[in-house]
Parts: structure tokens; C-alpha cells; sequence
């Protein structure tokens, strides 16, 4: 009975963390990364809390891990890519929008387009290793 409770679990739970990164992925969808930036910055410029929230899908994991009680090395890696791409993304956009201070090279990358799929990285990354790590 454990184990079906368990696997129901962590599939529902699984299932959450898909919608959440399709809301991520639907909000900073752009052509290219200087359009992702430009929408994380009107959101981080009204206020960095709101900045914050439009990534439930980190909030959530931490809620797994708490509710759960499982701190594995799935949830870990989880864990460490959500705040490397929060933080990650703080920088940029301090560089580009606040001190203004961009590289010839980083200029050009922020012109690249980006292909549609990749917004659906997280979807295919996250969840995966989400439910590897419930049911170890």
C-alpha cells in the first residue's frame, strides 16, 4: 500500500512541477535572450518580489524537499540549477539594464535567436529528476 501511495505521490507531484514549468517557460518566452531579459527586467523593475514569483516552480521544490523530507543528490541538482538560473538571471539583468556595462560579445549573444523548443528545457529536465528523486 506504501508503495502505491508513494508512487501516486510522486507522480501528482511531478505532474505540479510540469504545469509550473510550463507557466515559467510560457512567461519568458522570446526571440531572442535580450527579449527574456527585457521581460524578466519590466517584472524585476516593478518589484523584485514579483521578480521572484514569476518562478513558482523553485518555490516549489523547496516545498517538496521540506514536505517530503528527501534531500537526495536529484533534488540537489535540482536544487542547485533553479538558484544558479535565479541568480544567473539577476546578474544579466543587472549588467545589461542597471550598470549597462555589456561586452562586444556579450551584445551579439543577447541577439541570437532562440529556438522555441529550448523554453522547454525545464519541462523536460526538472520533472524527470523531480520524481527520480521521490521515489529513491
Amino acid at each position: 500500500m506504501w508503495v502505491k501511495f508513494a508512487m501516486e505521490t510522486a507522480l501528482t507531484l511531478t505532474l505540479i512541477l510540469v504545469f509550473l514549468e510550463l507557466f515559467e517557460a510560457f512567461m519568458q518566452r522570446s526571440d531572442t535572450l535580450y527579449g527574456v531579459m527585457e521581460k524578466l527586467y519590466g517584472w524585476y523593475r516593478k518589484s523584485i518580489f514579483l521578480f521572484f514569483l514569476m518562478h513558482p516552480a523553485f518555490y516549489f521544490i523547496l516545498f517538496v524537499i521540506v514536505a517530503t523530507d528527501r534531500l537526495n543528490i536529484y533534488m540537489i541538482l535540482i536544487l542547485a540549477f533553479k538558484i544558479f538560473d535565479l541568480f544567473y538571471k539577476l546578474e544579466l539583468i543587472k549588467k545589461i539594464f542597471i550598470r549597462g556595462d555589456l561586452s562586444p560579445d556579450l551584445s551579439a549573444m543577447l541577439e541570437w535567436k532562440i529556438p522555441s523548443w529550448f523554453f522547454l528545457m525545464g519541462v523536460s529536465l526538472y520533472p524527470p529528476l523531480l520524481y527520480y528523486g521521490l521515489m529513491s
